[in-house]
């Protein structure tokens, strides 16, 4: 009976945070099958922190105070923050917004293992002490890795080239922020109100930035995407300097390879298109089934792919939208 009443106000309030994440976000681009594989996802980290933490401790010859101040936030963050550098790394995820859902996911997850640990280490610890740990040490292991997980997808946006660079302000932010947290500079209950102030407002502040970032992209995006759609369905495209274009390389490659750029650049073109109007579809609270075609459809994108290789690839890369978002769209039509 005590340990489900420790259960019940040291596990919910981060899930409860995490679900108003997913409740804020309009467009509900991440999906469910994701955000349960960063939950387990985090909840392995925590696992195999509780084999790594005692080793690297009696390694270094601290106590557990100084561990946990200095060694344990620089552990518990890069690792919870590796699945979020693969999935912006992979464009997996489109938006800041995104970014921030599956940081949350990861920390709550790290957060729910960490707390099953503490209910047997800390069998003493009164009620309160667990208050504290469900409202102030889970929502700070999900906010750590959500802050880290929106700069770190903001970077990758401005820098396409990648790089650690890319992800190393989030994780020394995180790392701080989670240090600050186990000096204890101030009470525990401070703490905590500090969180249930400050986290809501970068929320806020995330998804306002993102969905106004996501609606410009949408708007313009569309817009030029069908009309160059247009100019190819149509056959106008070779009055365009876009066909001007194309036409010169045929004095670089093979007729039947410039034949496949431009089959390439319509079918990218078509599912672009697509994955906008789901999108638009998706805010509007309706959801839309992938249907044959599609799949069809993104089977040929990736056999001219390889048919027109790296190099026709960057040939016509100025006429195709390669920015994080407009290949996560891709990928977002395969996911389904």
């Amino acid at each position: 009976m005590i340990d489900l009443i420790r259960i019940c106000v040291s596990l919910p309030p981060v899930f409860a945070f995490l679900a108003g994440l997913i409740f804020l976000d309009s467009f509900k681009l991440v999906s469910v099958r994701l955000i349960a594989q960063t939950i387990i996802i985090g909840c392995m980290a925590a696992v195999v922190l509780m084999f790594v933490n005692a080793p690297v401790q009696r390694l270094l010859g601290m106590d557990i105070v100084t561990f946990s101040r200095y060694i344990a936030p620089v552990l518990e963050e890069l690792l919870k923050a590796a699945p979020l550098i693969y999935l912006i790394s992979r464009r997996r995820l489109g938006f800041m917004v995104d970014a921030a859902i599956c940081g949350f996911a990861v920390g709550a997850g790290f957060a729910f293992i960490e707390n099953i640990y503490y209910l047997r280490s800390l069998e003493e610890a009164n009620l309160f002490a667990w208050i504290i740990r469900g409202f102030g040490t889970a929502v700070m292991h999900g906010g750590t890795t959500a802050i880290f997980a929106v700069l770190a997808k903001n970077r990758s946006d401005r820098y396409a080239r990648g790089g650690f660079h890319v992800f190393l302000p989030g994780i020394l932010i995180a790392i701080a922020i989670h240090s600050f947290f186990n000096h204890f500079f101030l009470l525990p209950h401070i703490y905590a109100i500090a969180q249930l102030i400050i986290l809501p407002v970068l929320v806020v502040i995330t998804f306002t930035q993102s969905e106004r970032i996501l609606r410009n992209w949408l708007e313009v995006g569309l817009d030029s995407d069908v009309q160059l759609l247009s100019y190819v369905t149509t056959g106008t495209i070779s009055t365009t300097r876009i066909g001007e274009y194309l036409t010169s390389l045929q004095s670089r490659f093979p007729g039947e390879v410039v034949a496949d750029m431009l089959c390439f650049l319509r079918v990218h073109l078509e599912l672009a298109v697509r994955a906008k109007g789901i999108l638009l579809m998706r805010e509007a609270g309706f959801r839309v089934p992938t249907d044959p075609e599609t799949r069809e459809k993104l089977t040929e994108l990736k056999f001219l792919e390889k048919s027109i290789g790296k190099t026709g690839k960057l040939a016509i890369a100025p006429f195709l939208h390669t920015s994080s978002h407009d290949l996560w769209q891709l990928y977002l039509l395969d996911e389904k």
